[in-house]
């Protein structure tokens, strides 16, 4: 039994909005300190490479260095973290969107150490990126280790990139607001709180311990920056030019990314290595000023020369900036946005000098880094905070929200999307536009979900009571009560474990005591937290010690279907489908096999796979084709005509070629998931084999909307086969999880298997940090099992990943296997809303064949 007394005794001192206040305060200085020494790092390695370069050579110095730290910074991020390759802000903001991207101490050390490589080594890139990266890592790891619900976790990491970000600027308000503009847009105040906390302690810590942060206040000081009406035209130019270079500049980056990754062709190692060579030997050739990598501010100042310098600037920080990051080097690009912003403006100041003589050009170039800065992020507010906080300079706020709008317009108009979108994009990342399930279900408490009427057990019952108990109800365990208070809870299995020589004990003996509970005003995320992390299948609700309520995983997913199930179609209710055609051959009477068929290009495989599992169990094909039609259409007055379908006069002339019973039918439907499960009612269906595409847009989906309605409600099994080949596959990986679901897989594999006459098969387990000690017992167990029923041995093998679903694909690669087998459960929102979409993700690296089956 476990025993959660001081969870409860530390939930109760501490509530989940003051843990999380207390988090930020940590993460505040964690991030800090490794902002701090990322920036000593630099500095450090930096220094000493100028100086190597005027000691001679600096042709074979600078190009040299360039290379070997980029070999090692490159070694390292593909060899242990491919995650820290790149700025590392898109993968934080594809965490707080939900998807399963690693973030954790090992990406935050990898990506210090790498970032302080390559940047020290000279590539032209900025260190912002890898201190959000390493801030939101730490507090990642942070929130595994005091273990928090997932949206207080979401917030967390928010906070620990606000706080890389303040340490690296000394910025606190501006890396709030890009945590709220950009990473989270959210404004609640649980995420404005740990933001805050964390941005302003890690910026003091920063500043205290002398993070070398940008300041501009001296250039300001030092140079007028007054503002005047004949300025504005300039501003206006100054605007369009930034918003024209943003878009140019986001697009550049993506055909940088593509041409390293279509043309080159290399491992990350070498194109890092690559690009350091490049670097190194481009800023050799350039004034000295070039040389050090970080020194934006020296470079400013010494735009005071000439407008040459400035232009020389912009094209060689434009396109180093290509080399370095489209080889996937670990570093931001904050700094190099910056500093092309500050040349365009001196050039525009230039001009204006020239012609009005009114403001220094050092005013326009301060304007031009919020310019250009807010045409590749697009993200105007902290454009215009952060180089306020940059110089102190109040006279810059009017120049910077009208060269900012403009840049923000015009950028739009070129070409839409934050640089930060834009990468995901690349990656294959899809960002959802409208709430995921998990912020869906965050709105809701467990007090709106729970169930208030409560069966339950007084402590003193003898175990004999118990059992009756239990044998009278449905439910598999019950909160224990003493004086109208709860004070434990019990479950059948505690029954089961009992020995016979406890014949005397009572229920006293055998409950958990001070169980694990939640408030009814917690969210459903947090409760979601608590029943998988610990394993649970229900949490009494109370108010102190009063039980005022019971929530199981059965109430979240009822909760789930509400919120984006089939109750979200718009329009009237659907009416029941309606049979417009329909053949009948001779019966078998063993079972039923309903293939629905859409796709004219897959059904002919998909009929070989149903005629394989036919002839196994030797079933009856049932061929499905559903015609949907508005909801304002009645499906039994709506005139179709289904004759000529091609779909079903192929599966008849299948069935007649294998020697099998197919039964074909047409239904008019407003809804083909409701017209499934009625087929499977009417026709008593026992398997449903049918395709899947592999990944879903649907916000909340797993699998898609028909396939996640027929996963829950079908009382059949269900198998979802996502083709990637022609023939039946050979070679076959079977992931065993432990699950009923990879049970029934291995139970269904013998029939697949008949059909494609394979020889090969391979059970495999795949072990995270978390999971238990691995015993083997499941591994053989199966392997004896499919062994008796093949005649052959199968080949078992188990590993340790911190990626479930990359390790598998590695495997499939490997092996060279032609299909995966996995097992797709009912209840498998639950466990994506905390573990990822591990089916999809499979579905969209692998290019093997991948066969879903979901027990009833």
């Amino acid at each position: 039994m476990w025993d959660f007394s001081v969870l409860k005794r530390w939930r109760l001192f501490l509530p989940p909005k003051q843990l999380a206040i207390v988090q930020a305060c940590l993460i505040g200085l964690v991030s800090g300190l490794a902002a701090v020494l990322l920036s000593r790092g630099v500095g450090w390695l930096g220094t000493w490479r100028v100086q190597a370069s005027y000691l001679g050579f600096p042709w074979l110095v600078l190009p040299g260095l360039g290379l070997l730290g980029g070999l090692m910074a490159g070694w390292l991020v593909e060899r242990w973290a491919p995650e820290a390759a790149g700025s590392g802000i898109p993968q934080v903001k594809a965490g707080l969107a939900g998807v399963p991207i690693p973030l954790g101490l090992r990406v935050a050390s990898l990506k210090l150490v790498s970032g302080m490589l390559a940047l020290g080594a000279g590539l032209p890139l900025g260190r912002e990126g890898p201190t959000v990266q390493v801030g939101a890592a730490l507090a990642a790891q942070l929130s595994r280790w005091v273990p928090t619900a997932p949206d207080y976790r979401r917030q967390l990491i928010a906070a620990g990139a606000g706080a890389g970000l303040a340490a690296a600027f000394n910025t606190p308000v501006a890396a709030v607001l890009f945590v709220v503009e950009e990473l989270l847009k959210d404004v609640s105040g649980l995420t404005l709180g740990p933001a805050i906390l964390a941005a302003f302690i890690g910026a003091v810590l920063s500043r205290v311990l002398g993070g070398q942060s940008l300041d501009l206040s001296l250039i300001a000081l030092v140079n007028h920056t007054g503002f005047g009406v004949m300025e504005i035209p300039f501003y206006l130019l100054l605007g369009v030019l930034a918003g024209i270079l943003g878009a140019v500049f986001n697009r550049g980056i993506l055909a940088s990314l593509d041409v390293n990754q279509r043309v080159l062709k290399l491992g990350l190692t070498l194109r890092v290595g690559l690009a350091g060579l490049v670097c190194g030997l481009v800023i050799s050739m350039l004034p000295d000023v070039f040389r050090n990598s970080s020194g934006l501010r020296e470079i400013l100042v010494g735009l005071g020369a000439n407008w040459h310098l400035a232009l020389l600037a912009l094209a060689v920080q434009f396109g180093l900036t290509m080399v370095a990051y489209g080889a996937g080097a670990p570093g931001g690009l904050f700094a190099p946005t910056l500093l092309m912003g500050s040349s365009l403006g001196y050039l525009v100041g230039s001009l204006e000098q020239h012609w009005l003589g009114a403001t220094p050009p050092t005013a326009y170039a301060l304007v031009g880094m919020g310019a250009v800065f807010c045409a590749v992020a697009r993200v105007p507010i902290t454009a215009i905070v952060i180089t306020f906080e940059l110089t102190n300079d109040f006279n810059l706020i009017l120049p910077l929200m009208i060269a900012c709008a403009v840049s923000y317009l015009v950028a739009e108009q070129l070409y839409k999307g934050s640089l930060y979108d834009i990468l995901l994009e690349f990656q294959g990342i899809q960002l959802p536009s409208t709430p995921t399930a998990s912020q869906q279900l965050g709105s809701l408490t467990a007090g709106e979900v729970m169930q208030s009427k409560v069966e339950t057990l007084d402590r003193h019952l003898s175990l004999k009571e118990v059992r009756q108990a239990f044998s009278r109800s449905h439910h598999r365990g019950f909160p224990v009560m003493e004086d109208g208070l709860l004070v434990g809870i019990v479950a059948q299995s505690d029954l089961d474990r009992l020995a016979e020589s406890s014949e005397g004990a009572t229920l006293a003996d055998i409950m958990t005591p001070q169980p694990l509970t939640v408030r009814p005003t917690d969210s459903l995320t947090e409760v979601l937290y608590l029943l998988n992390r610990y394993s649970l299948s229900r949490l009494p609700v109370t108010e102190g010690r009063r039980l005022v309520g019971i929530i199981t995983r059965s109430d979240i997913l009822r909760a789930e279907v509400d919120l984006i199930g089939e109750g979200s179609n718009l329009g009237p209710r659907p009416e029941p489908s309606y049979v417009v055609y329909q053949t009948r051959a001779p019966a078998t009477g063993q079972g039923r096999l309903l293939v629905p068929l859409v796709n004219p290009r897959t059904a002919p495989y998909l009929l070989r796979w149903a005629g394989a599992l036919a002839r196994a169990r030797n079933y009856e094909l049932e061929a499905l084709h559903v015609i949907l039609v508005p909801r304002t259409c009645s499906p039994a007055e709506t005139a179709v005509d289904p004759s000529a379908d091609a779909l079903l006069q192929q599966a008849s002339r299948f069935g007649r070629q294998e020697g099998l019973s197919v039964h074909t039918q047409v239904r008019v439907a407003h809804d083909v998931a409701q017209a499934v499960l009625e087929a499977i009612k009417e026709r008593r269906i026992d398997l449903v084999l049918m395709g899947w595409k592999g990944t879903t847009k649907t916000p909340g989906r797993v699998f898609s909307q028909i396939v996640d309605t027929l996963i829950r409600q079908a009382p059949c099994e269900v198998i979802l086969v996502n083709l990637k080949g022609t023939d039946l596959p050979q070679r076959w990986l079977v992931p065993m999880g432990g699950g009923p679901n990879a049970q029934q897989a291995v139970q269904l594999l013998p029939a697949l298997l008949k059909g494609s006459k394979s020889d090969s098969v391979t059970l495999c387990q795949v072990l995270t940090p978390e999971t238990e000690p691995f015993t083997g017992q499941v591994l053989a167990e199966n392997a004896r099992f499919l062994e008796a029923q093949l005649g052959h041995p199968v080949t078992t093998l188990s590993l340790c990943a911190r990626s479930v679903p990359q390790a598998v694909v590695q495997i499939a690669r490997e092996g060279d296997f032609e299909a995966i087998v996995l097992g797709a459960s009912r209840e498998r929102l639950l466990q994506k809303l905390v573990y990822g979409n591990i089916p999809e993700e499979i579905a969209r690296l692998s290019d093997c064949t991948l066969v879903l089956v979901s027990t009833p």
